[in-house]
């Protein structure tokens, strides 16, 4: 054997693991089916990479992956926020932390992410074989025996950590191969589905505003009952809004957007947007009282880019059927409540939501009870490690995502790097008692 560990798929939670193994000692081997590693890795947070997310607290954090915090704990034990942040840190990479504790490198470039995973590597020297088309794993007496490619070609290793990732962005090569060759030797695999995921809206006027964001928005969902009665859906939400140029998308969408997935089956799904939050109906008029008081004589679509941004100005107005030439001594009271109303509630139509090609993760992947968190091993083969997206854990946006492929790919690096052949001898020796 050539090789001490074998790691397939060379993302972040790939690149981690090897770089980490080789660390640890063992001769590394990275097998990548692209010519390039890290091409998800480069386009994550719109190329600007949301590394982590600045909470310090494990309760905290992990109670944000719900039902799957219980499997977490033990890794993140090893492996927290701390820990990677200092990891980049360390080498050379600062970071600034942004609205809802997101963190990102301060050249807001994810090549800084990646330059830094490359280089772990390379002090390892860690190998990395390219247009390495992977066809499965070959089984013997309850371990992986070796990978085979699809030229036939047989590779082997003392251990193996498999990173291919989910479904999400096929394109970078994200196309579920790790899921078949995990069932093929029976593994349970979850059916993935595309989750933090943009959603399309009918109204021609929120596509016309691609590209503009409010930092601080309020949403609501609603849909009508059998009996036709309006009722909310799910729980109302703050944070991060984007338009584009079919929707919406931002943090606040996309951690939405598997609980509007449920309800789309029913039909059409209402949201109603809350372009002024921290102010209620009652602060908000008389706040508009005030401004209308001090420019009487001004046009109406010049005074109230004071209250929402100015991008938003045209539409409000046009929803509340008021001319924006018009000067503000003329607008009537029942015109500025109207405004008001607009600006605390913007209807719109969710029609459907994108596909894995847009998706930042999938949901779905390996039954976590067939995995041994405590070393991100297999319990069916115990020289078999899973890592990263490949893993069935529901994650919300604003870096969970990209801790979980930090702190799982340093564990399972740090265990398949420091296998010896008699440990395995004593794993073999341990699963018949």
């Amino acid at each position: 054997m050539k090789y001490d560990v074998v790691v397939i798929g060379g993302g972040p939670a790939g690149m981690m693991a090897a770089g980490r193994a080789a660390e640890c000692g063992a001769r590394v081997l990275l097998l990548e089916k692209n010519k390039t590693l890290g091409k998800k890795l480069l386009i994550t947070g719109g190329g600007r990479c949301n590394v982590t997310n600045a909470e310090f607290d494990h309760h905290l954090f992990l109670a944000k992956f719900q039902k799957d915090a219980k499997f977490l704990f033990s890794p993140f034990s090893q492996f927290d926020v701390e820990s990677a942040l200092s990891f980049f840190h360390s080498r050379g990479m600062q970071t600034k932390v942004e609205a809802e504790k997101r963190v990102f490198p301060v050249t807001d470039n994810a090549q800084s992410v990646f330059d830094v995973l490359e280089k772990y590597m390379e002090e390892g020297k860690v190998d990395v074989q390219f247009d390495a088309l992977v066809k499965g794993f070959v089984v013997k007496d309850s371990l992986i025996d070796g990978v085979m490619l699809e030229d036939k070609t047989c590779i082997q290793a003392r251990s193996y950590i498999l990173a291919t990732g989910g479904k999400s962005h096929p394109e970078t090569g994200s196309t579920g191969d790790g899921f078949q060759w995990l069932q093929e030797i029976g593994h349970s695999i979850i059916e993935p589905q595309p989750i933090l995921v943009p959603v399309v809206t009918s109204e021609k006027w929120a596509h016309t505003l691609s590209g503009v964001s409010l930092a601080d928005a309020k949403i609501s969902f609603f849909q009508n009952d059998a009996s036709g009665k309006v009722r909310k859906i799910i729980p109302t939400k703050k944070g991060k809004l984007l338009f584009t140029h079919f929707g919406l998308s931002g943090p606040l969408i996309l951690n939405m957007s598997r609980a509007i997935r449920e309800f789309l089956q029913y039909g059409n799904v209402f949201l109603s947007l809350d372009f002024v939050p921290l102010l209620d109906y009652d602060v908000l008029d008389k706040k508009l009282q005030d401004i209308f008081a001090e420019n009487k004589n001004k046009k109406i679509k010049n005074v109230l880019g004071v209250i929402v941004s100015e991008s938003f100005v045209s539409e409000i107005l046009e929803e509340a059927h008021i001319d924006g030439e018009k000067y503000v001594h003329s607008v009537t009271r029942n015109e500025r409540l109207l405004l008001g109303q607009k600006m605390k509630r913007m209807t719109m139509t969710v029609t459907a939501l994108l596909g894995a090609e847009k998706a930042i993760v999938t949901s779905g992947g390996v039954a976590l009870p067939e995995i041994d968190l405590r070393e991100m091993r297999s319990r069916l083969y115990k020289n078999l490690y899973c890592v990263g997206d490949i893993l069935n854990i529901d994650r919300p946006s604003g870096g969970y995502s990209l801790q979980l492929c930090w702190t799982t790919g340093f564990v399972a690096g740090t265990f398949a790097g420091n296998n010896t052949d008699e440990m395995l001898k004593n794993i073999e020796k341990e699963s018949f008692l």
